[in-house]
């Protein structure tokens, strides 16, 4: 059973960054398309960027430009770069791969 756990997520003021990190007990990004996804109180949870096993990296028009999905070389954690943050990206951000999710990390910001 993989899991997947996510961290990094927090309260920062608009304009401001957050790094959030996904660590997975297999190798299981470097075989799989892995994605972020995020979800936000009473919307549907929404794909925010995906990156597949090749190092491709789409992301969704919201975040592009300001956000960077990466993995790390032994291909055990993904991340999320997240800059220049605006209120409109509060929401608990899951990481992905095949059907299996973490738990979440909630991301605020301020305005």
């Amino acid at each position: 059973q993989v899991q997947l756990v996510e961290s990094g997520g927090g309260l920062v003021q608009a304009g401001g960054s957050l790094t959030l990190t996904c660590v997975g007990s297999a190798s299981i990004f470097k075989s799989y398309p892995s994605a972020w996804y995020r979800q936000s109180s009473g919307k549907q949870r929404e794909l925010v960027a995906i990156i597949t096993s090749s190092g491709t990296k789409t992301y969704a028009d919201s975040v592009k430009g300001r956000f960077t999905i990466s993995r790390s070389s032994d291909k055990n954690s993904m991340y999320l770069q997240m800059t220049s943050l605006k209120p409109e990206d509060t929401a608990v951000y899951y990481c992905n791969s095949l059907t299996f999710w973490g738990q979440g990390t909630q991301v605020t910001v301020s305005s």
